[in-house]
């Protein structure tokens, strides 16, 4: 089943973010676009290059109006002692979601039931608070931040320019399409 225009339920999880312990809400994410990203677990291997990589890109992520909120299903205090023993992840300023009982994976049919982690997923929410965009793929494959950023601006531009639609590799400043009717009614 398509999570795409899926409304984020309500929630409220614990976090680390700036040195210290905070709570994000449902009504936190509302009203901006967010990514939320998921991931295994602190500690791990492949977990830190992505989360540098976000961070290493974080700035441009806000300068889109776009918040990240990488979360796994780890305590706030196992995100605090893995921020303070990694210089990867001492580069992370973006709030770090905790999600011990795995209700937000569970909510967005990310979780691993068997290993009791969350799976890499990567979703863009629009400032209703609804999935317009989402990629999931196994524990062993980090991701790509630079293609994370073109997702939202793509989701941005579509949402700000009703009718029209971006192609494969849209960068801000690219042509986009306007689909129209062929000879027998379908949409091209």
């Amino acid at each position: 089943m398509s999570m795409i225009h899926k409304e984020v339920a309500d929630f409220a999880a614990l976090a680390y973010h700036k040195g210290e312990s905070t709570t994000v809400r449902k009504k936190d994410i509302l009203g901006k676009w967010s990514v939320f990203f998921f991931y295994p677990a602190d500690f791990t291997f492949v977990c830190p290059t992505e989360l540098e990589d976000l961070a290493n890109n974080y700035e441009k992520f806000q300068e889109i109006g776009c918040e990240i909120y990488s979360i796994s299903c780890d305590t706030h205090y196992v995100h605090k002692a893995w921020h303070e023993a990694s210089q990867a992840i001492q580069k992370v300023q973006f709030p770090m979601l905790a999600d011990p009982a795995g209700k937000l994976a569970r909510d967005f049919d990310v979780m691993n039931e068997a290993d009791g982690l969350a799976e890499r997923g990567s979703f863009i929410i629009n400032p209703e608070g609804k999935i317009v965009g989402y990629e999931v793929v196994a524990g062993d494959v980090g991701r790509n931040a630079d293609e994370l950023l073109r997702l939202v601006q793509a989701s941005q531009f579509v949402a700000r320019h009703n009718g029209q639609v971006c192609p494969a590799k849209w960068r801000p400043g690219n042509d986009t399409l306007k689909p129209g009717y062929n000879l027998i009614g379908l949409l091209e």
